[in-house]
């Protein structure tokens, strides 16, 4: 490994553990491999080897490609965050406010496409605030790839899309 705080496979799996302890959602591990970078000793196949046997040990799950940190490793986790040098913890944790805030994001503005037996398709349009739905509509769609271009447009900028519902609904017949 090169020079850096991380030094052996044991330091690796506590700032795993750190980071997983603190994102706002699964992630997958090309963003857990760029929040590791906050040190000069991570490499990434060193970093493989670690997350696969922390998923092997149940520290860490792994679900549609992203992983999550469990009960276990969460207890883990604390008791071990100290070991970390803080200088290591404090880089960890500015990187962690822009990968927070998408995941955040990722989790209030969401479509979704099924495939209908007849190849059209309709499209799940959810918008939440916080914990509070603001949004769940379900479009019917000629084709899948009208369906993902529309989804497109919606996550690129809901607010948007979502007041323009309001405004249509507020609208009164002109007599």
């Amino acid at each position: 490994m090169a020079i850096g705080f991380i030094q052996d496979e044991l330091d690796l799996k506590l700032l795993v553990l750190y980071i997983m302890d603190r994102t706002a959602g699964p992630i997958t591990f090309l963003q857990l491999f760029e929040l590791a970078l906050c040190d000069a000793g991570v490499d990434y196949f060193s970093l493989t080897q670690a997350v696969e046997h922390m998923v092997a040990t149940g520290q860490l799950s792994k679900e549609d490609g992203r992983y999550s940190i469990t009960d276990k490793g969460r207890r883990n986790s604390q008791i071990c965050e100290s070991s970390l040098p803080y200088s290591v913890r404090l880089h960890c944790d500015e990187n962690l406010v822009k990968v927070n805030d998408a995941l955040r994001r990722e989790a209030q503005v969401q479509s979704k496409v099924t495939g209908n037996p007849d190849g059209t398709a309709t499209l799940h349009l959810t918008l939440n605030d916080l914990e509070t739905p603001l949004l769940h509509l379900e479009l019917f769609s000629p084709t899948a790839a009208q369906a993902d271009a529309w989804g497109e447009v919606f996550r690129a900028d809901p607010g948007k899309f979502y007041l323009a519902v309001t405004k249509l609904l507020e609208k009164k017949e002109e007599a």
